[in-house]
């Protein structure tokens, strides 16, 4: 596994570039050799139950619903099987319902005896109806069909992740089932850290436990969000049940995804999160398998020598930022602390402090920030959620110093009035008296 994460770590973002593009290519000779159809999804009566006309199940994965509630009912359903790296796992990637499939949803996790769902995305996204809403409100019951869906509790272990404690009834029998919604993922994007993602499939490992039914996992499109987590999940059970082979590839994990459920991991920079997400993953296990049980060691040589794993962030972050290890002491396990871009004010106050340039946010419209909050503790979409994606770590910073008058004396040196007077018994220099006049 060390090799493993040495190589991971070693990746050149260009050469992952290009790998993509291969993974599309080979995706489009994989569904012409394998003979790959889409015939179900086409067809007249099933074209309006697709979410996107252009993400189709392949007729040889799709699941076929046999449990029929009506004389309406038909086998189809916009979701594939898929299988896991272990004989006893599978996952069942699906579209978000619309309107007028939420009984469909429900007749397939009843047939297939569902105990967990993974949703990842919102109701609404960028002004935009993602997903229907099919489960029930905190502590009441609504109906689908002839099923009863009752909630629980709910809870918000932290503030990228809502669990629903669900109670499914049908023909008089009663099931229980969680729902994990993860809030912080932007649809054609990737979430701002690999530890949120890592933590949730840690979650859903845990309600699964030995249950060999198929877990559920949606977004939107049911591809490049819900490809992800499949692809994580599937290379974490490769990582623990065998040993890892010279011939391990995560661009054959996404190839073998994408021979089961077309467009899984949908994006360069979902492809790109994955290598990041099982670095991390990797130090994770190491850590708690105790292979670097010299980070202790070091620590009780030198008290005052703080060792930290590698940052398991989504981005590189600049050497001046760092991760905070709990202060209790070396005993405790590393607490990791995530470092966002803060808000920067958008007009600068005169004062006698030193002045430096604003950092002004990109594409953010007046009134938007990174994270909005509801009173009653629910999280919002962020704004930057909502924006077109860019390349850009941060916000760019732009001087405003030279648009702000009366900041500098008439005739003062320019920089520095952004510059504080040197200290310690040296005499200032004589720019700086002039200046003071």
């Amino acid at each position: 596994m060390e090799r493993l994460l040495s190589s991971l770590s070693d990746l050149d973002p260009d050469a992952l570039e290009l790998e993509y593009g291969a993974v599309r290519s080979h995706s489009t000779l994989m569904k012409r050799d394998l003979g790959l159809t889409t015939e179900a999804g086409a067809r007249k009566e099933n074209i309006k139950k697709n979410r996107y006309k252009d993400i189709l199940p392949y007729d040889q994965t799709r699941v076929v619903l046999s449990l029929l509630t009506s004389d309406l009912d038909t086998d189809y359903i916009n979701a594939s099987v898929i299988e896991g790296a272990t004989a006893d796992k599978r996952y069942i990637a699906s579209q978000a319902p619309l309107s007028s499939t939420v009984t469909d949803l429900w007749r397939m996790i009843w047939q297939h005896d569902v105990k967990v769902i993974v949703m990842a995305c919102r109701e609404v996204e960028m002004g935009k109806k993602k997903c229907e809403c099919y489960w029930a409100q905190l502590h009441q019951a609504t109906t689908f069909g002839p099923f009863t869906i009752s909630s629980q509790g709910e809870t918000h272990p932290n503030e990228d992740v809502v669990v629903r404690a669900l109670t499914v009834t049908y023909q008089q029998l009663s099931r229980s089932l969680t729902q994990y919604q993860f809030l912080s993922w932007p649809d054609h994007d990737i979430p701002y850290e690999a530890a949120g993602v890592l933590d949730l499939l840690e979650r859903v490992r845990a309600s699964q436990r030995t249950c060999t039914s198929p877990v559920l996992i949606h977004c939107s499109a049911g591809c490049g969000r819900t490809g992800v987590i499949c692809a994580l999940d599937y290379i974490y059970d490769l990582l623990v049940t065998k040993p890892i082979t010279t011939d391990f590839s995560i661009m054959k994990i996404v190839l073998e995804l994408r021979r089961q459920r077309p467009s899984a991991v949908q994006t360069k920079d979902q492809y790109r999160f994955i290598f990041s997400s099982v670095a991390c993953l990797i130090r994770r296990l190491l850590e708690s398998s105790g292979r670097q049980l010299y980070i202790n060691e070091l620590k009780t040589q030198d008290k005052h020598t703080t060792v930290t794993p590698a940052s398991c962030n989504k981005r590189s972050l600049p050497p001046s930022h760092h991760y905070d290890n709990d202060p209790a002491g070396a005993s405790a396990a590393p607490v990791y602390s995530r470092v966002r871009p803060r808000n920067k004010p958008l007009s600068l106050q005169l004062s006698a402090t030193p002045i430096y340039d604003m950092a002004s946010p990109t594409n953010i419209r007046p009134g938007e920030g990174l994270l909005s909050q509801r009173s009653n503790g629910e999280h919002q979409v962020a704004a930057a959620e909502q924006l077109p994606p860019t390349d850009d770590d941060y916000e760019d910073f732009s001087s405003s110093v030279a648009d702000t008058p009366g900041l500098c004396p008439p005739g003062g040196i320019g920089f520095n009035c952004r510059i504080q007077k040197p200290k310690g018994p040296r005499d200032p220099p004589a720019e700086w008296s002039r200046l003071e006049r």
